[in-house]
């Protein structure tokens, strides 16, 4: 399972970057089910997983067949734990227990996992709906959807999926904060991942929606973009982003949604430009391999340290840095 530490993530003790994109929501078949079948999916993976892919973010709950097949590419996922979050929820009993029922079924369904990444407890719930109640109400509602979640699955870590407009939403019982930003001007990315650095603090930052519609600015266009939005996601220290989406495929509001185009493949499975720009990025994250990074030098001072020094120089050798050296010193007194 992935662990924090501090704002990044870790897996069986080594960093691990969110490379992710979004998979879905797909029309459902006849039995309900919101994903392609198990060879298609099975299709998808192994493309991610040679785009260099480690990570999807889902809106509705895969079965414990397209879990494992993740798990066989090595592809967390991020569960999307869909709800009834755009109507007025807090309005009856009845409404709110049918919700946290709902959660705790779909969270015991997929339980303990090895593939799991995170669940997410909702996604962009409208500022319209959050002025509506207040923020108090609404946060007081994640709450409890969050410890229902930690109930069913302790081991897991527990996020909301929040947007500019409803920013100043304070969850801080979340494990972790997650944003969806769509901007077009690489100085305005760059501005506000800072200002969002300053409301989340010390916890890991995720962008989960990035992106263009190729359909309006051209697939060239779409991966010009991505390019310089993924590389300033993680040069402001970012843990992770999902690139909207998987495929132009989208199912929305009970219709297949035709007048957009956000997918890094079409709706019959070709490749665009930006798929290749994708691959590439990821491939250089965290840092472009080529550059010519200065040397630095890390100085320790160490006074009767011999009870932490090796900790110290053990978590100075994981630094991924091409070109640094570490200099003990003792303090001496005059």
């Amino acid at each position: 399972m992935p662990v924090i530490e501090g704002k990044f993530f870790s897996i069986n003790h080594e960093r691990f970057h969110i490379k992710g994109v979004t998979y879905g929501t797909f029309q459902p078949d006849g039995n309900g089910v919101q994903f392609p079948c198990i060879e298609k999916v099975e299709n998808d993976f192994r493309k991610m997983s040679e785009t260099g892919i480690n990570a999807i973010r889902t809106y509705t709950i895969p079965s414990r067949a397209i879990l494992d097949m993740a798990n066989v590419f090595g592809i967390k996922v991020m569960i999307g734990l869909p709800w009834e979050q755009h109507l007025t929820f807090l309005d009856s009993r009845k409404s709110r227990r049918q919700i946290i029922g709902k959660i705790r079924s779909y969270v015991e369904h997929c339980h303990a996992h090895p593939a799991i990444l995170c669940y997410t407890i909702g996604n962009e719930i409208p500022a319209s709906i959050v002025r509506w109640y207040g923020e108090r109400k609404i946060r007081n509602f994640l709450r409890k959807i969050y410890f229902e979640v930690k109930n069913a699955d302790p081991e897991a870590l527990v996020t909301y999926v929040n947007y500019p407009t409803t920013e100043y939403l304070e969850l801080p019982f979340l494990d972790f904060y997650c944003f969806n930003v769509y901007l077009e001007s690489k100085e305005k990315l760059s501005s506000y991942l800072s200002r969002l650095h300053n409301l989340v603090g010390d916890k890991p930052l995720v962008l989960t929606e990035i992106g263009l519609d190729s359909l309006r600015n051209g697939k060239d266009r779409q991966a010009e973009i991505l390019n310089w939005q993924l590389r300033t996601t993680f040069e402001k220290g970012c843990a992770g982003a999902f690139v909207f989406s998987w495929t132009d495929e989208w199912w929305r509001g009970g219709m297949s949604i035709e007048d957009w185009d956000f997918g890094l493949v079409d709706r019959t499975g070709n490749p665009k430009p930006s798929l290749e720009t994708v691959r590439k990025v990821y491939d250089q994250i965290p840092y472009v391999a080529e550059n010519q990074w200065p040397k630095f030098s890390i100085v320790v001072c160490s006074h009767n340290g011999a009870s932490t020094i090796k900790d110290t120089l053990d978590a100075c050798t994981k630094l991924e840095y091409p070109d640094y050296e570490v200099i003990v010193g003792q303090p001496t007194c005059s």
